[in-house]
């Protein structure tokens, strides 16, 4: 079947127009990197300041991604004004951020990840429908443009200090509102969800078996779930086994191996394929995150270079995924839903990481759940990787 015919075809002007008149998206996209990792840095410092245990603490992912996934429910209604809204969103919970207590947190957060479920889920649309012929390019690009965000985020807490937290939501908080004025200049005809509608009956669902869409958004689910997992607890691990070693270094380690291995994608994919890459970048990870439960006594050097390959081998994982899905369904309209039900991993395996590190009173024991939920992926990576089979009508 053919979907593409809908979509008019741009000259190589009107290519280079579309890419232009995206740059407020990636501007939020940058902004959107910095809220979205700030919990895992930011985490040491609200656990001392309320004197909280690991799983209170861990019911601040929950509420975030519970946020994150009510967001992304309404993101496809009006791409551009769910842009906008989503910065706004993001905004006020910063701003309320800066004078949380612990009892008043998780409304903030909530705040922050409606926000962020909305404006990413919308972006992640307008990307990848603006020009068919060039979505991979758009994604990687803000993705990229994501992951400079996420990487600046440490920084920005080291410059502000690591006790003072305020200055930096605030500031934060003031971004993300400029970046939502910003937004509507974004161009109407690749923000309005016309686009998106179904032009055919038979192209409500997606063209997936009902096993394969079960393991495909299982395999999301879990992969959102160890990395919100391992970033947001491994730089509190690192601090409580060697305090010398600062929260934003870790989390900096962590952001920028992520982004390192999502550039390489695009030139090793090409000599091995995706279905090899996926499984040997699946392995590695497991003998990492094996490694972090096993080492009791890690050195700073150990711990900072465990970080970079969990997060390097994590990178390629979420693009391999999303192009293995797209080889079956095309750019489809209940895409956003099936992504929304994904973030439930971010606040599952989070939150599970916490409980697990109160109950065994250690926190290398709680990074068992992410090593479990690698195990997982390992395990039905050959369904997800196995080649579709010749499209028919039905």
């Amino acid at each position: 079947m053919q979907h593409h015919n809908s979509q008019p075809d741009l000259s190589n002007d009107g290519r280079a127009a579309v890419l232009r008149s995206l740059v407020p998206l990636y501007f939020y996209f940058v902004v959107a990197g910095i809220v979205t990792v700030m919990l895992g840095p930011l985490l040491p410092v609200f656990i001392r300041q309320w004197n909280i245990q690991d799983s209170q603490a861990g019911t601040l992912f929950v509420v975030n991604f519970a946020g994150q996934l009510c967001g992304a429910l309404f993101a496809a209604r009006n791409l551009r004004l769910s842009v906008i809204l989503g910065a706004l969103l993001s905004a006020i919970g910063c701003a309320f951020m800066a004078w949380a207590s612990f009892s008043t947190a998780p409304f903030a957060l909530f705040f922050v990840g409606a926000g962020i479920g909305i404006g990413l889920t919308a972006g992640n649309i307008i990307a990848g429908t603006a020009i068919p012929a060039l979505r991979g390019r758009l994604l990687a690009i803000v993705n990229v443009a994501w992951g400079i965000g996420a990487i600046s985020c440490p920084l920005l807490l080291r410059a502000f200090g690591s006790i003072e937290v305020r200055p930096f939501l605030l500031i934060t908080s003031a971004v993300l509102i400029a970046s939502a004025l910003f937004s509507i200049v974004l161009p109407p005809r690749i923000t309005q969800t016309s686009q998106l509608t179904t032009r055919q009956p038979d192209e409500r669902r997606l063209p997936l078996p009902m096993p394969l869409l079960l393991f495909f958004t299982l395999s999301m689910l879990l992969y959102i779930g160890i990395e919100n997992s391992l970033g947001g607890w491994l730089p509190s691990y690192a601090v409580r086994t060697d305090p010398a070693i600062q929260a934003s270094t870790v989390t900096l380690y962590y952001w920028v191996a992520e982004l390192i291995g999502r550039l390489l994608v695009a030139a090793v994919v090409t000599r091995l394929g995706e279905a090899i890459l996926y499984r040997i970048c699946l392995m590695l990870l497991l003998i990492t995150t094996v490694l972090l439960c096993a080492l009791i006594y890690p050195s700073s050097g150990i711990l900072l270079t465990l970080t970079f390959l969990s997060a390097f081998t994590l990178a390629p994982l979420y693009p391999l995924m999303i192009s293995l899905l797209l080889a079956r369904t095309g750019t489809h309209p209940q895409l956003g839903l099936l992504f929304s039900i994904t973030s439930l991993g971010g606040a599952a395996l989070p939150w599970l990481t916490g409980v697990v590190s109160t109950r065994f009173h250690h926190l290398r024991a709680g990074l068992v759940v992410p090593t479990l939920a690698v195990l997982a992926l390992l395990s039905i990576s050959g369904t997800i990787t196995r080649k579709p089979a010749p499209v028919h009508e039905i």
